[in-house]
């Protein structure tokens, strides 16, 4: 990938496999990352997201639970596509969003598709353009129910989330081992 990257790792932790996101941004966060590339744990900030989004990244690795029908711990990797102006289909990249009759705009139930609606709002206002390229990197859940924790099936697919990230980001360099290692930064 060139340009920008951001790695956000959604979710809520408090949902079980929900958390699947966070985990894994926090498990990438001991790797040493590329310069340019940033890894962040948004867990259920959605609208943190989309104003950081605006700083201008070229490319976007959504890390999130996604429920496509598959066997429990099974990876995805999607490509979403996003007009100029931020509209477009990301289709079912994550879990449902909010309940019906729930507040339009509530930071703490933002689906990837609705982060990615305001994303395009917030562009159209500030002049702005979305990442070029936006990806998510999923994982079947086998349970979304209230508890802190992943089940077996989706923590055993955290290392190769990890190193399908690293694989996705990473671009060849003489001398790896001396690399920076980049910080999990946290949003307030």
């Amino acid at each position: 990938m060139s340009g920008r990257v951001l790695i956000a790792g959604i979710g809520n932790v408090f949902l079980g496999d929900d958390g699947f996101g966070v985990e894994t941004v926090r498990a990438l966060s001991a790797h040493p990352l590329p310069d340019g590339v940033e890894a962040v744990d948004f867990g259920v900030r959605g609208v943190h997201l989309a104003y950081q989004l605006l700083d201008g990244y070229d490319t976007l690795l959504l890390i999130d639970a996604t429920a496509r029908g598959g066997e429990p711990g099974t990876l995805y990797l999607i490509e979403i596509e996003i007009e100029a102006d931020g509209s477009g289909d990301p289709g079912s990249a994550g879990p449902a969003g909010p309940a019906p009759g729930a507040p339009a705009l509530d930071g703490h139930h933002m689906s990837p598709d609705a982060v990615l609606a305001l994303l395009g709002t917030l562009c159209a206002g500030t002049g702005t353009t979305p990442p070029r390229r936006t990806l998510v990197l999923g994982c079947e859940p086998a349970c979304l129910d209230e508890g802190i924790g992943l089940s077996a099936a989706v923590t055993a697919a955290v290392p190769e989330a990890v190193r399908m990230a690293l694989d996705l980001i990473r671009t060849p360099a003489p001398d790896e081992a001396g690399g920076p290692h980049r910080e999990l930064r946290r949003t307030p």
